[in-house]
């Protein structure tokens, strides 16, 4: 069994947190949860009550997990929370990407989006985190 997914995004200059958490087969639903500075600004709760004998429930319920965690980022990437988020104001920086980052909302801003060809020897560029590596193999699943 699944416990959940975490992962810190950083999106328009500032870090938001994606929880998913599986309640189990006693209380049945997945509930994600998109966080900025400890602020909620968004959540889904789904139930799966419907499906709790189908073969294989643990599998089934981690894709349910999966796919509902890459909608809220999804979501995220789409602008759909900016006004809940940011309210009147623009954001420190501007674009749409949203890149995996271990940083805490104090740290450092994220370095420029790694390109796909490997480093140049003598360039300093970061190697992409697991988190990000996972990530991005999460959302290019969609098309599967």
């Amino acid at each position: 069994m699944v416990l959940g997914f975490n992962h810190n995004v950083q999106y328009k200059g500032e870090i938001f947190h994606i929880q998913t958490e599986d309640s189990g087969v006693e209380s049945p639903h997945i509930t994600t949860l998109l966080y900025r500075g400890g602020t909620i600004v968004s959540s889904k709760k789904t139930s799966y009550a419907d499906i709790i004998k189908v073969d294989d429930l643990d599998k089934v319920v981690e894709e349910l997990m999966k796919e509902q965690h890459k909608d809220m980022l999804r979501r995220l990437k789409a602008g759909e929370f900016d006004e809940r988020a940011f309210g009147g104001r623009t954001a420190a920086v501007s674009g749409e990407s949203a890149d995996v980052s271990d940083a805490q909302p104090d740290a450092q801003p994220a370095p420029p989006e790694l390109s796909s060809s490997a480093p140049t020897v003598g360039t300093n560029k970061k190697q992409p985190s697991l988190d990000e590596i996972i990530l991005d193999y999460l959302v290019a699943g969609d098309s599967e």
